[in-house]
């Protein structure tokens, strides 16, 4: 049994009205907020064990490292995890990234007991909820049954619309609204997209001695939603 510990204070993690994150701006929107407010809950969570899900790009990278920068977590990736490794860091903050790529499953089944026992927290990133991750070891696929699951989704246009606009207005430019309109209807559908799209505005308008005109914008646009298509397909 392991000795008392006095109990964790609460994470100052205002992540709703906080913009600047590192490079990045944070956009809350319906897609990702409820996740948001499981990671302001640290240490709080049932278990002391939360995974984070969501489809590619929809912001599972940014969120985590927020929460890993502010309480100081330590990072590994799946393969890194063994069970030499377990002791060493149930009693303080870990995020496993793409943890349904677990390479040690029993070494991840002990890691979440002793992080209940030790008062430590847990933080798996993933593509998927636990129960659809393709586990072998039935005490794992049991433990991880358990854990909430914060679900991240895709921002919906009004977002990014409102994102591309923000973000090109911290450069001096602006567009009418009805080619942003256009414009978020052919890009992906994530802040990513919209904050590479930017940058390539910049950069071209830059070239174009400081003028983002309606026909100079259109053709950026065509040309990265182009090479977004051949970037998909490959």
């Amino acid at each position: 049994m392991a000795p008392d510990r006095p109990p964790a204070a609460q994470l100052p993690l205002d992540l709703p009205h906080r913009t600047a994150l590192g490079r990045d701006d944070l956009i809350v929107h319906a897609g990702n907020e409820t996740a948001v407010g499981w990671l302001r809950r640290w240490p709080d969570w049932p278990g002391r064990v939360l995974a984070l899900v969501g489809p590619p790009a929809s912001g599972k990278t940014h969120l985590s490292t927020v929460w890993a920068d502010e309480v100081g977590a330590r990072r590994l990736d799946p393969t890194a995890l063994t069970s030499d490794l377990v002791p060493a860091l149930a009693a303080g903050p870990v995020l496993i990234e793409s943890a349904d790529d677990i390479a040690d499953e029993e070494a991840l089944f002990h890691l979440i007991n002793l992080t209940r026992e030790e008062g430590g927290s847990l933080l798996l990133t993933a593509r998927a909820a636990p129960a659809r991750w393709p586990l072998a070891l039935p005490d794992l696929r049991s433990r991880l049954g358990a854990v909430p699951v914060a679900a991240l989704g895709l921002p919906d246009e009004a977002v990014l619309t409102a994102l591309i606009a923000k973000l090109l207005a911290d450069r001096q430019l602006s567009v009418e609204a009805r080619l942003l309109d256009w414009a978020v209807s052919r890009i992906g559908r994530t802040p990513a997209a919209a904050r590479a799209l930017v940058a390539a505005l910049d950069r071209e308008s830059l070239a174009a001695g400081g003028r983002l005109g309606p026909g100079l914008f259109r053709r950026v646009v065509t040309a990265f939603a182009e090479a977004e298509s051949d970037v998909t397909v490959l």
